[in-house]
Formats: structure tokens, sequence, C-alpha cells
């Protein structure tokens, strides 16, 4: 290994030598902590798509590719609804989803409904009815994986 023992030679009567400047970078503590951050962007990525804690229904549906511009409505067993993990008030679901921006085409992004599994079918109907006037109708019913049927 070259430790800098390239100024070795004297020059001059009582002068040291100087070492030259060590030209080689060691990466390995670069390395470990790159995986340690990639580990923990790893079991963080999924706690960070469920921001609002709710009970899903059981399904033995396939699990679909998420999409980047997705939003996420989820409502919780006692009516609240939340648009990604913000709280929309009571009758302003409508003026919320109009200010959704659309894509060059005009087309609305994916809607993921997140709806707990105590909840009344007439409540799920009544936000979905309000996601499709607003021009939404792409919409995605998340659900819990389970192997054998409901």
């Amino acid at each position: 290994m070259a430790m800098g023992m390239a100024g070795s030679s004297r020059r001059g009567g009582g002068r040291r030598s100087r070492r030259a400047p060590m030209a080689e970078i060691n990466v390995t503590p670069l390395v470990d902590v790159m995986l340690v951050l990639l580990i923990i962007f790893m079991v963080t990525a999924p706690l960070l798509t469920a921001a609002v804690p709710l009970e899903l229904p059981d399904s033995r549906a396939k699990a679909l590719a998420e999409e980047a511009d997705q939003v996420t409505v989820s409502i919780l067993a006692d009516g609240r609804i939340f648009l990604d993990s913000d709280e929309v008030w009571p009758g302003t679901l409508a003026d919320r989803l109009a200010g959704i921006p659309r894509d060059m085409a005009g087309k609305p992004p994916l809607v993921t409904l997140r709806a707990d599994k105590s909840l009344r079918y007439g409540r799920v109907m009544a936000v979905m009815g309000e996601l499709n006037r607003a021009g939404f109708n792409a919409i995605s019913l998340v659900t819990n994986s389970s192997v054998s049927a409901p």
C-alpha cells in the first residue's frame, strides 16, 4: 500500500521530508451508511402509504400496482373522510376533489378508496357517488388480502 512516501528525498540540510497527500478514499464507511439508509427506507416505505389507520375488509383479490399520482380517499369507522392524510370536513369533499390537478390530457388520477369494514354500504356508496360526480371514474377499492374466502 502506498502511504504517501513519495516525498522522502531530502532537499537541504536539516529539513524534514514532506509527505505527499494521500489520494485514496476509503469508501467502506460510505457504503455501510448507504446500506443502512436503504434498509431504513425499505422498511418505512410501506408504512407511509397507509397514513390513516383503519380496519380494511378481507378479500382474495390480486394486488394492483401502485401509480405515482394516485389519490387515496379513506373513510374511518366513525364516518370521517380523509383525502390522502388530510381530514375533509363534511360537505367539502366535492370542493377538495375539484382542486386535484389533472394530467396533460385532462384525465384525473386514479383514486384508491379505503373504507373501514364496519361501515354501512350506503356510506361508502355516497362517497363513491361524490367521486363519480367530480369526474373520478377510475376507483380502486383497497382490501386486506386473505387466503380463504370471506
